[in-house]
């Protein structure tokens, strides 16, 4: 299908939508914050590969499956990013495949 985990174009970092799964493991967890802090585990790696960090971003969008998981979720985020304060968007979606709860993609800047 033509895919890259990041995109990274001048000043910019594209980084893809990012799911819950540990990698190291390939497991997924099953809360939706245990979820969405392997996001982030994930985008900072990505990040750090491209030459930014997670200070960087300058939008990201939120696609979570059930509206009902939103408040278990939003500790991570400010968590993670409360201190950057990106623009944002969060979309209430199905994702594909049932185990998932939460996807995060990110874009990143630096001058």
């Amino acid at each position: 299908m033509g895919y890259s985990r990041a995109v990274v174009k001048g000043g910019w970092c594209f980084v893809s939508g990012v799911t819950g799964y540990d990698y190291a493991t390939m497991t997924m967890p099953d809360s939706i914050a245990d979820q969405g802090r392997n996001c982030f585990a994930t985008i900072a790696g990505v990040l750090a590969q491209g030459g930014f960090e997670m200070a960087d971003i300058v939008r990201v969008q939120y696609t979570v499956t059930d509206v009902a998981l939103v408040d278990e979720l939003v500790p991570v985020l400010g968590a993670a990013l409360s201190g950057i304060r990106p623009a944002a968007t969060m979309v209430i979606a199905g994702l594909i495949r049932p185990e998932m709860k939460v996807e995060i993609e990110v874009t990143a800047f630096k001058e």
